[in-house]
């Protein structure tokens, strides 16, 4: 199953008699589902077979243990019903959201990539491998005109210029408590291992090394930079068994693993949370270190809802006091942006619901300027 998305769950019926049955049926459900009044009702013809649907949403990664299906038939006047329990005990896991990762690994085509937000971005530069001459269309870069080229056909010919591959693409995840908010029933990890899956698998798919990183109070797991098979399986099963802890974020820890493994220039997602100004200026030298060493982009969060209770307008004294605290709150948010970009930071502050989106536009404009 996949995390906070909506599953499809399948029940083959067939009945072998030549009577039409009424069926209600209660699907015994994984107690993390927090289901208790589902039930399904359906008229199976006779002789007939029939697939009943149903759909769940999963809020936590972790194994889910479906129990057995009771099946009640309906008599004739329908004042009694007869019970019928089917062993179908079966456990299966949910993994961090698979089906957004495949619809995402879709949305990078420029064809449709437009119309769900994927932003397409103009190569700019010439830091690129050779892909092939095409003829020049409105929006081509002049300097790329292969003059030889347009002698021998008559029109205006263009080089053109494929992405360099094989660089190294990291996202490193903050488990320690910072991360434990939650937002729309997933904690700000789980959204951030939902991201962190799209980008390792886009990386790899433009032939890029996708790595992954996650720390607390340690380094609590590490998966060097690959493109192989199987290397998307290993980040799956690394993230699926990732839980937040209870303690404090060692930035310095993160920076000496960094140091000591990645040898390489690499592009770096460090999905993290700061909530004041003092939280960013205790870990900025550590942070001023990384981006010495490589392209750091900090991914931090921006709770939309406070920023929507200070827009409003208050009514008493109660509420000039919560509106202007959440004004505050907004407010630090913009100056830990600015702070980071003051140092030559990149910065992506975003929204739970808007972190996957924009942490791969961030990815596909930086591949496009060449930064990495």
């Amino acid at each position: 199953l996949s995390l906070h998305d909506a599953n499809t769950i399948t029940l083959e019926l067939r009945n072998l008699h030549s009577r039409e049955l009424r069926l209600r049926i209660i699907d015994e459900l994984p107690f993390q589902l927090q289901e208790r009044n589902h039930q399904l009702e359906l008229t199976l013809p006779g002789n007939g077979h029939y697939s009943a649907r149903y759909t769940v949403r999963p809020f936590q990664r972790g194994a889910y243990t479906f129990h057995n299906i009771n099946i009640y038939v309906s008599g004739i006047i329908g004042f009694m019903e007869a019970r019928q329990s089917v062993p179908a005990q079966h456990t299966v896991k949910v993994y961090p959201s698979v089906l957004q990762m495949k619809r995402f690994a879709l949305h990078t085509l420029q064809r449709i990539s437009f119309f769900q937000g994927v932003k397409k971005m103009r190569r700019i530069g010439h830091s690129y491998e050779f892909e092939q001459i095409k003829q020049y269309v409105s929006g081509d870069d002049i300097r790329s005109i292969n003059w030889k080229a347009t002698g021998r056909t008559g029109t205006l010919m263009v080089n053109h210029f494929e992405d360099e591959k094989a660089q190294q693409v990291y996202c490193i995840i903050d488990k320690s408590r910072n991360m434990k908010m939650p937002f729309q029933q997933l904690t700000l990890m789980d959204y951030a291992i939902n991201a962190s899956l799209v980008i390792a698998n886009t990386a790899i798919r433009k032939q890029d090394k996708a790595g992954l990183i996650t720390f607390s109070d340690k380094i609590d797991a590490m998966l060097a930079a690959d493109r192989h098979a199987g290397h998307m399986r290993r980040i799956l099963e690394t993230l699926y068994n990732e839980q937040e802890r209870f303690t404090e974020a060692s930035f310095d820890q993160l920076f000496l693993a960094v140091r000591k493994v990645v040898k390489v220039r690499s592009l770096m997602f460090l999905f993290t949370n700061f909530e004041s100004q003092y939280a960013l200026e205790r870990v900025i030298p550590v942070l001023r270190k990384l981006n010495k060493l490589h392209l750091l982009v900090v991914v931090f969060f921006l709770n939309d809802e406070v920023r929507q209770y200070g827009e409003t307008t208050p009514s008493n004294t109660e509420e000039i006091f919560l509106t202007t605290m959440a004004r505050k709150f907004s407010m630090d948010k913009e100056y830990i942006a600015q702070q980071l970009t003051q140092y030559g930071i990149q910065s992506i502050c975003t929204t739970p619901e808007e972190l996957t989106i924009n942490t791969l536009n961030k990815y596909l404009e930086l591949k496009s300027k060449g930064m990495i």
